[in-house]
């Protein structure tokens, strides 16, 4: 069924909620079209930040810019219920190729189901929060903006993710991995290259073993685990040996432990390196660490049967997935869902140049505002059964983590 024959067939509030995000669909399109047509990276998300707040207030939201001190963040309110949702909204670009993660649709699903559940935020007793997260390829904005408070007294946190087609819709099982983000920096002795190469230390060497090493520890790593990275700075001309060499690096892994292990392993690669060359090294974290990301089974479970609805693959999943999200450190302490979203005809891999095309065509658009019905349907069905609403409110579903956690 398409999403004129579920508005038409849909009764009660979901038959509202449709209706809502039909009435939204041009504004929202012409949204998510320029937030792909243009480009921004993290915590640099000036137009697009403005452009979905203003959006919001049309909405009728109370819209704050520049929460927990970023400026392309931002809090759009609602509604005075008990129950206190979050819609969150993600709309950064990766270097050099642009929406190669769909993150325009992102912002299209989560700012089309916060309008439509706007009107009805109060009857549903809700107080409706959709919040602007930059930098999420980059940066971790949601982490520095739940250390800063900004996801305090939310009950449930939702929001969606495009990727390759052929993805069941059924989110119960799914996860992401822990992901640390560092840079090695190997120092070392310049001298002339000719006149007298033995009397420098070879930074640029260092990098070159410590790939080496790296490489071979990955045939004896699990094989869920990963390590990238890429020699960032290594000289600059030949007849000087290079003094400075700086890598970057990543470690994920599916749980914390297993990620703090491998990064054990992969520092000692560093090490390893820096005394076969005899270079000081020094190794400094370069993001905040994204945690293992957790789905909500009852949101997940509402989430499902609105996509059945919708004649979407609901079948099991097939186990975990790679790539990473700050909206896992969301998902420690917040319950939460984060489903994924076929993208029809995908058949190339996110973060390439064929997806961030494939994340601006009709097909893809339609998904969108697929999932914009239900996460609101997801979000109404959450706050209508008494049960669902009862252990949101009273906090039953969350992870026995706290704060400190973050030290």
């Amino acid at each position: 069924m398409n999403l004129d024959e579920i508005t038409a067939a849909a009764t009660g509030v979901h038959a509202e909620l449709a209706a809502g995000v039909e009435q939204w669909r041009e504004q929202v399109h012409t949204l998510a079209r320029d937030i792909h047509a243009n480009p921004e990276l993290s915590f640099e998300e000036v137009k697009a930040s403005s452009a979905i707040a203003a959006l919001l207030r049309g909405g009728g939201f109370d819209v704050v810019m520049g929460t927990a001190g970023l400026s392309t963040a931002f809090t759009a309110t609602v509604g005075s219920g008990e129950l206190t949702v979050a819609l969150c909204i993600e709309y950064d670009a990766l270097p050099q190729i642009g929406h190669a993660c769909g993150h325009n649709l992102i912002a299209g699903a989560s700012a089309a189901a916060a309008l439509a559940l706007a009107p009805l935020a109060d009857s549903l007793g809700i107080t409706l929060k959709a919040i602007g997260t930059p930098a999420e390829e980059h940066g971790g904005g949601k982490v520095l903006m739940l250390e800063a408070g900004a996801f305090d007294g939310v009950g449930l946190s939702l929001m969606v993710h495009p990727v390759q087609d052929g993805v069941t819709y059924n989110p119960a099982g799914t996860s992401a991995q822990a992901v640390g983000r560092y840079r090695a920096t190997f120092t070392g002795k310049a001298a002339h290259a000719a006149a007298a190469p033995h009397l420098g230390v070879n930074a640029a060497d260092a990098a070159v073993l410590s790939q080496v090493a790296v490489g071979l520890l990955r045939q004896q790593i699990p094989g869920d685990h990963r390590i990238a990275m890429y020699v960032a700075e290594a000289g600059h001309v030949t007849n000087i040996i290079p003094e400075r060499a700086v890598v970057e690096f990543e470690c994920r892994a599916f749980t914390l432990p297993e990620y703090e292990s491998l990064l054990v392993r992969v520092r000692r690669c560093f090490e390893g390196a820096a005394l076969a060359t005899g270079t000081e090294l020094s190794i400094e974290s370069t993001e905040p660490l994204y945690e293992p990301l957790l789905q909500n089974s009852d949101l997940a479970a509402n989430w499902t049967t609105a996509m059945d609805v919708f004649g979407k693959d609901i079948s099991p999943s097939a186990g975990l997935s790679g790539g990473s999200t700050d909206m896992g450190n969301i998902s420690q302490v917040i319950p939460s869902l984060h489903p994924w979203l076929s993208i029809p005809g995908a058949d190339v891999p996110i973060h390439s140049h064929a997806f961030a095309a494939l994340s601006d065509t009709p097909a893809a658009y339609e998904v969108m505002f697929e999932a914009a019905v239900a996460l609101a349907w997801t979000a109404a069905d959450a706050a209508t059964d008494p049960a669902q609403r009862t252990r949101f409110i009273a906090g039953a579903y969350r992870p026995a983590v706290t704060k400190d956690h973050f030290a």
